[in-house]
Parts: C-alpha cells; structure tokens; sequence
C-alpha cells in the first residue's frame, strides 16, 4: 500500500512538473510574438465610464517603445489608467521576468476556448500578487487577463484583435477596475452630486470603473523621438 501511495504521488509531481512547463512554454510563445514590436504610436478613441467622473469621449494617441515606454496624450478631458500607466499596454501584461506559470486549465470566453494560466511572481518586491490570462493557444493571443495588486486593487483587460492580430496588437482593448480600491490619479477629482446622501456615495464607489481604447490605426516599428517620453 505504501508503494503504492509513492507511487502515485511521483506521479502527481511528474504531472504537474510537465503541466508547468507547458504553461510556461506558451507564455514564451506569447512574449517572442509580442517582443516583434519595437515601437508603436496608436490612434483612436477613449471612452472613460465611471459612475463619478464626467469624461467625454476624446481622441488619443498612444507612445510606446519596448521594454516599458509609454505614453498617451488625450485631447481633452482625463485619463484614468493603472498607476505607472503601463498596463494598457499588451506585453506589459506578461512583462513579468521571475515567476511560476500554473496552468489553471480551459473554459469558453465569448464562445472561444481558451487557456487558463497564473502567473505568480517570484520577487517579493513587486507590486503584482497574481496574474491571470486568458490565452488564444491556437492564435497565440491574449485574450483577456486579470491582474491583483498590493497598491492599486484589481483590474482587467480584455483585448479584441482584428488588423493587427499578427503582432498581438488589439483593435481595441477594455479596462476595468474596481473603484473602492483604484488610487485615482493626481489632478482627478471625484464629480459626486451635491444632494448626493453618503450612503449613496459609497455605493457608487463599490462598481466597476471602465476605459475603452479603440484604435483606428498603428504605426509599427518606424522609431519614436525620446523626447516624446521626456515631456
């Protein structure tokens, strides 16, 4: 019987030994895509959607040089975006360089099948607890990813691709986050009603903030100006 039970649990190990490693194999294969682009300038629009914030929807162009430059510019109104900024950009989403991938299995998301894999950093210092994606295998694209903070709550991202799917680039990507837990940025001011009780307040505060880019066209690897991200 004790043998048996050995057995079984080199087993087990052996199983999930090879399960990591293919977890991790896939992420590669995300990153190696990801890592064609160099550089990038967006076009589009934002559409920023919380309950508390009036923002208008506004046009916006968005820098981007690898490893972890980026930049937007919105003509009017204001930008609500994870802290640094970063995490609206695609590969940022698996910049993580000390982890363990868990493979967590496959489930439908919008009627396409998918593969679920955790990312758990392995460098104390970071903010990132865990991180979710939501993976494409047979496209190699992320189609969504769930991402738990030590300082700014959690948010997520679902990315849609048409034109640029080759370069894992979306044609348009929605943020959301959890408003009660997101440091809002400087300058950003709550637009709460004046006869507005509380209670009332507080509720509002408890739903999910929403960001909308949608793009209408890539520059890809033609270089940017270093003093773009400077100013």
């Amino acid at each position: 019987m004790k043998k048996i039970i050995t057995t079984c649990l080199i087993l087990m190990t052996v199983s999930f030994s090879a399960s990591a490693q293919d977890a991790d194999a896939l992420v590669k294969k995300i990153k190696t895509k990801l890592e064609q682009v160099n550089n990038y300038i967006a076009e589009g629009k934002m559409k920023t959607d919380v309950a508390f914030i009036k923002a208008p929807i506004g046009k916006v162009k968005i820098y981007y040089q690898k490893p972890n430059k980026l930049k937007l510019v919105k003509d009017k109104g204001i930008s609500i975006l994870p802290k640094g900024g970063v995490s609206i950009n695609a590969s940022s989403v698996i910049g993580l360089t000390n982890y363990t991938a868990i493979d967590a299995g496959e489930q439908l998301l919008n009627g396409t099948k998918v593969k679920v894999i955790k990312l758990l950093p392995l460098d104390e210092a970071s903010d990132i607890v865990i991180t979710t994606l939501y993976i494409d295998e047979v496209q190699l694209l992320i189609k969504k990813s769930a991402t738990t903070t030590k300082e700014n709550g959690s948010f997520e991202m679902e990315m849609y691709y048409g034109n640029y799917a080759n370069l894992g680039l979306p044609d348009k990507m929605v943020f959301s986050f959890n408003v009660k837990d997101y440091k809002m940025p400087k300058g950003v001011t709550l637009d709460f009603d004046d006869d507005m009780k509380p209670e009332e307040k507080q509720k509002l505060k408890k739903k999910k903030g929403r960001v909308e880019f949608i793009y209408s066209s890539y520059i890809i690897n033609k270089g940017i100006d270093p003093a773009i991200f400077k100013s």
